[in-house]
């Protein structure tokens, strides 16, 4: 079996492979690969399945599948799975990253110091404590979130119309979330009901002064949309992790509009999540290869 890992994976997964049957991350042998192991960069679609006529199996090491198309996967007969176990804690630190230290001020601080400035009186600085955070989709991640939000003493709300009750949060509809929530945290797959949902009409409903943060998809967000918003000041500040493409484009309006904090989709790429997601690829190999 010819195992091809194309994005980027735990160090030590090559030699943990190395049992199933020949590792390799020359894109150049896609050809004969039975197994492909994939992240977010590698889009597995119509033209790279068409040069790859021995493969098998897909993992996705990660959570969201958009960039696998599996329709086709399975009219190909490929299997396609990911590790949705594993992202969980480390996508939850990097939304609670951003959760902290947007209201506490903390980049603007650094940076300010560092350009020799002391803006003591003029960095204001709000706290998590009896805010009220609202989650929009309120899966493994957002419940890691929820945790962490609770230790802070916040209340919670999600929205999630897949689920009847959630063991954290309180679940309410997507127009009440917007209604109550200070601090708004995406974390949705990617379909067609949620592609571009925070947009200008949604956007209208939340409060004045609210926190977006987005670690779940992109392309959730209509850009433009959001940077009016920002702009205007209805949204106090957005964090995001995650972007239409990888790397955004030039032109994102998110770029350029005032108090977007980002970074350059790295949630899931701690060392302890990168082992976890090895783990799983293991397990998984362990059951296709019984």
């Amino acid at each position: 079996m010819h195992i091809l890992i194309a994005d980027a994976f735990d160090a030590k997964l090559p030699e943990r492979l190395a049992a199933f049957g020949t590792v390799s991350s020359d894109l150049a042998t896609l050809g004969q690969a039975q197994v492909l192991l994939v992240r977010s960069k590698t889009q597995v679609n119509a033209d790279l399945l068409a040069k790859a006529p021995a493969l098998k199996l897909v993992i996705r090491g990660g959570v969201g599948m958009d960039n696998v198309d599996k329709k086709l996967c399975a009219e190909k007969g490929i299997q396609a799975m990911n590790t949705p176990r594993a992202s969980s804690v480390a996508v939850a630190e990097m939304t609670m990253a951003f959760m902290v230290a947007i209201p506490a001020r903390l980049i603007e601080a650094h940076t300010s110091m560092k350009e020799g400035k002391f803006l003591k009186s003029e960095l204001k600085r709000t706290e998590l404590f009896k805010k009220t955070l609202g989650l929009i989709g309120a899966g493994a991640i957002a419940t890691e979130v929820a945790k962490r939000a609770q230790a802070f003493g916040m209340e919670i709300l999600a929205f999630d119309p897949f689920l009847k009750a959630h063991p954290i949060a309180k679940l309410v509809s997507l127009d009440e979330l917007a209604a109550k929530a200070d601090i708004i945290s995406l974390h949705t797959p990617l379909t067609d009901e949620t592609r571009g949902m925070i947009n200008a009409a949604y956007l209208a409903k939340l409060k004045d002064g609210v926190i977006l943060i987005n670690t779940g998809r992109g392309k959730c967000v209509n850009e433009a949309d959001l940077a009016a918003a920002l702009a205007s000041g209805k949204v106090r500040a957005f964090g995001t992790d995650v972007w239409h493409s990888d790397p955004p484009a030039p032109d994102s309006p998110l770029l350029f509009a005032p108090n977007v904090f980002m970074s350059p989709h790295i949630g899931g790429s701690s060392k302890e999540n990168l082992g976890r997601i090895g783990d799983e690829v293991v397990a998984i190999l362990s059951d296709f290869n019984a």
